[in-house]
């Protein structure tokens, strides 16, 4: 085991890839079904032929940058683990930030009932703030059906089945009622600029995940317009920004009759979590 962790190191640090060791040992765990504790505490134990397929797979792709969640299927946020496959977005921790912005515009946790996701990708938004709102139903909207598909498989994986609903429609369209909680990450990269991002984005996420037109602000435009009729009396949206958009989105949502209320920087310091309320 020893020598196919060497060796498989050293495939990956050729490729560029950090913490090539590290990343091996998830692949070999991955691929023997086990955990990464267990090759620690086993060095040399032998590894299956079967085993070894599988792993030079996930090794070779992997140092073509195919990102490590997609060769596991699935990837931790917040409290959650979520599936994951080429339909959405592999959620990132810079959106933990949003829910964090939530869960402090709603110290009563008891106050909120009915949580929307727009553009849900995995969910992950959606079931973490169901997860912490724990009185509260929520609907999760996007375009892709597959993606609703997975959000629905999340649910059941996290246990939260019972409490989320799953649609495939564009934004808002097909929706009807308000909400407390309106969380949103909608694409918001210039479609220009996707051809420059790190490998592993640019190459193996989904483009309409990613493309937010011209500008960036096409998906946005759509969101600020809708939120009016969408928030309850005394309701929050919360939407993710790409780096240098607080100006120009907080410009959108009060044209829109929206207040800026807070917007929260990630651990990066780049302001990621507009908090918006209504009228």
């Amino acid at each position: 085991m020893g020598a196919f962790l060497c060796q498989a190191g050293q495939v990956l640090r050729a490729a560029g890839i950090e913490g090539p060791r590290m990343e091996a040992r998830l692949l070999l765990a991955h691929a023997m079904g086990c955990r990464q504790e267990d090759l620690l505490r086993d060095p040399r134990a032998a590894v299956p032929p079967a085993a070894q397929a599988t792993f030079r797979e996930g090794l070779a792709a992997r140092a073509r940058n195919v990102p490590m969640a997609r060769l596991l299927g699935h990837a931790g946020f917040w409290t959650l683990d979520l599936l994951v496959d080429g339909s959405t977005l592999i959620p990132r921790a810079d959106t933990e930030t949003l829910v964090e912005a939530a869960m402090d515009a709603f110290p009563d946790r008891g106050a909120v009932h009915r949580v929307l996701d727009l553009g849900m990708g995995t969910g992950a938004l959606l079931l973490a703030g169901l997860s912490e709102f724990r009185a509260a139903f929520g609907v999760g909207v996007d375009r892709q059906p597959a993606a609703a598909a997975l959000g629905r498989a999340n649910a059941a994986r996290n246990g939260l089945a019972g409490r989320a609903a799953f649609l495939a429609g564009d934004w808002a369209e097909a929706l009807s009622g308000r909400f407390d909680l309106v969380l949103s990450n909608p694409p918001y990269i210039e479609s220009a600029a996707i051809p420059n991002l790190m490998p592993e984005v640019a190459l193996h996420e989904p483009a309409l995940a990613l493309d937010g037109g011209a500008d960036g602000l096409d998906a946005y435009r759509r969101l600020v317009v809708a939120l009016p009729s969408l928030l309850a009396p005394g309701g929050r949206a919360v939407l993710e920004l790409g780096q240098g958009q607080e100006e120009a989105v907080v410009a959108l949502a009060r044209a829109a009759g929206l207040r800026r209320m807070e917007c929260r920087p990630d651990l990066g310091g780049v302001p990621r979590a507009l908090v918006l309320a209504g009228p």
